[in-house]
């Protein structure tokens, strides 16, 4: 048996907002922003709204006679059901104070068609046994995606407006510190990015070796430390237990080469329980799944980061590794829709979303070896989408490796919203440790 039950509606509504229009032609600059001819679910309201935008972008008058003879030389007057039906629908008046309800209400009714559209799709796609379990949930991420941004508002706010908003957290930061976002506890990185925003994508890059993951941890570590949100860290190369013994090492300030053979003092073995208890209290979450795709990583922050107020950080380690469901014509095209889709992700979770990139080997064929934006491989998409590109270069390193104190240069090569600069850290190799000089 046919399933009778109409789809969620409300005529109403959609009835109110034309005779609004009709009767108050200038209301259509609060309307056309808010409502689409899809919104409206039946067809002769759809029409009517339709020739009412035309009507609009035409610059000629909404009224009545208008919008019956642009439909009668479309042809369409009988769709609707002749003159008197217009008449009927066009009739009485509505008050204008309830305009934005109007539009909530239909907009309401026209979401849940969607999410509708869309259970029947995920249910077609369950039965579609011939194609790849992953494309499906990626599918279906994608749509739920989509369908969370045609909720939003698509209001245009004022200078004021947003001039009142900002002021005040403006005022709100002044009370609490000089910084914004969370501050990674290195000084002079801190006066150069002043914190890691919501939504920013942070590109941490370096040649193999020059401590990208050691740098990226510590800031998780102090991250998590200071404003004890979860830091979720996405490592493709190394396991878990080796990200957690870097934690460990950091902590204890033993070295790693020691905590792995067990070969410690009793002093050491102390502080190493104080580091272990320390470490396992916070909210750290690893995964080292060497296949990773975006389906995994916005299903995986969705349950961590859900109806959380605090935010919290992501760290991925590394981006050259990272896979995609489907592949594109070559590796340039996959690398710019993964930094879209990680910036998105940062935009949609309100995080801040620290990612490690390789550079080219065109560092190591030039005399000055100090890294350039330019020696990102792949590097258009990835500074073009990034907030922030932090670059990192040890003189050591080509020269003294065997340095136990060794100073790392942080090139802040790409700063959207700030300026640029070099802020430098002592880095110890034995205890993946980075500090302030």
């Amino acid at each position: 048996m046919k399933n009778s039950t109409p789809l969620p509606n409300n005529f109403l509504a959609e009835q109110a907002i034309l005779n609004l229009l009709v009767t108050n032609p200038l209301l259509i600059n609060e309307v056309i922003l808010d409502l689409k001819p899809e919104s409206f679910y039946f067809e002769p309201h759809k029409l009517i709204y339709e020739t009412i935008l035309e009507i609009y972008e035409s610059d000629n008058s909404i009224n009545l006679t208008n919008i019956i003879t642009y439909l009668q030389d479309k042809n369409r007057l009988d769709e609707i059901g002749g003159i008197q039906r217009i008449m009927t629908i066009i009739s009485g008046f509505e008050n204008y104070s309830d305009l934005d309800n109007y539009i909530k209400q239909i907009n309401d009714k026209y979401l849940r068609r969607l999410i509708i559209d869309i259970g029947k799709q995920i249910i077609t796609w369950g039965y579609t046994t011939s194609e790849d379990l992953e494309n499906i949930l990626d599918k279906m991420e994608q749509s739920i995606f989509s369908l969370n941004q045609q909720n939003l508002t698509q209001k245009i706010y004022s200078a004021a407006e947003i001039m009142d908003d900002v002021f005040t957290e403006m005022k709100s930061k002044i009370k609490k510190t000089t910084s914004t976002g969370f501050t990674s506890s290195f000084k002079d990185l801190d006066s150069i990015i002043q914190g890691f925003q919501k939504s920013d994508l942070i590109i941490i890059a370096g040649r193999p070796s020059m401590g990208k993951t050691a740098f990226s941890l510590n800031l998780g570590n102090n991250v998590v430390e200071k404003y004890n949100v979860p830091v979720v860290i996405f490592t493709l190369e190394m396991s878990r237990q080796q990200i957690i013994y870097r934690f460990i090492s950091t902590a204890s300030n033993i070295n790693a080469n020691r905590l792995r053979s067990g070969k410690m003092t009793s002093l050491e073995w102390k502080n190493l329980a104080a580091a272990m208890k320390k470490i396992s209290e916070l909210p750290i979450f690893i995964d080292d799944n060497p296949n990773l795709t975006l389906v995994d990583i916005r299903s995986k922050l969705r349950k961590i980061f859900t109806g959380s107020t605090k935010g919290g950080l992501v760290i991925i380690d590394y981006l050259q590794l990272m896979k995609l469901s489907s592949k594109l014509d070559n590796r340039v095209q996959e690398i710019s829709y993964l930094t879209r889709s990680l910036k998105i992700l940062a935009k949609e979770f309100e995080i801040p979303i620290i990612v490690l990139s390789q550079l080219s080997r065109n560092v190591e064929s030039r005399t000055n070896k100090r890294p350039m934006l330019s020696d990102l491989r792949e590097s258009g998409s990835i500074e073009q989408d990034a907030d922030i590109v932090i670059m990192l270069y040890r003189e050591e390193y080509y020269n003294d490796k065997n340095s136990d104190a060794q100073v790392t240069e942080l090139i802040v090569a790409k700063h959207r919203n700030g300026p640029t600069g070099t802020a430098k850290l002592l880095f110890k190799p034995s205890v993946t440790s980075f500090t302030n000089i």
